[in-house]
């Protein structure tokens, strides 16, 4: 697991969306947390996937953004957003699992021919008959 340091992280709080009465309102209990890849020091192999990866939630500058508005407190929703920030570097740092090449089996090669041809009989008898 990759220690993330607290130091460069951006925190800003935002007034939540939704309902919630008065309180939605009056305070700012929602965070955006921001979190610049390029300039972290995670190590370079999972800085490249981050990169890689394709997540929304991740701009083409590199900068990691997550809103956390699920919880009332701002303190809960804090840790909400640490905890998805988390898992995002988390699977990152996960190596991909190499594939491995294989060959189709003989028998696997004659149940598709079978099947193709099945399929072909049945379409044919869906034809027009003619009279001749």
């Amino acid at each position: 697991m990759i220690e993330i340091d607290p130091d460069e992280i951006e925190w800003t709080a935002i007034r939540a969306q939704g309902a919630g009465g008065q309180n939605v309102n009056k305070v700012s209990s929602a965070l955006h947390l921001r979190y610049d890849i390029r300039n972290s020091s995670l190590p370079d192999p999972v800085k490249d996937r981050l990169m890689q990866s394709g997540d929304r939630r991740i701009t083409s500058g590199g900068v990691v953004i997550i809103k956390a508005q699920r919880y009332r407190s701002q303190e809960r929703n804090r840790e909400d957003a640490l905890e998805r920030l988390r898992k995002v570097i988390d699977e990152a740092a996960l190596l991909p699992i190499a594939r491995r090449e294989t060959k189709p089996t003989r028998a696997s090669k004659r149940r598709r021919v079978d099947a193709k041809v099945r399929h072909g009989r049945t379409k044919a008898g869906r034809q027009r008959i003619v009279d001749g």
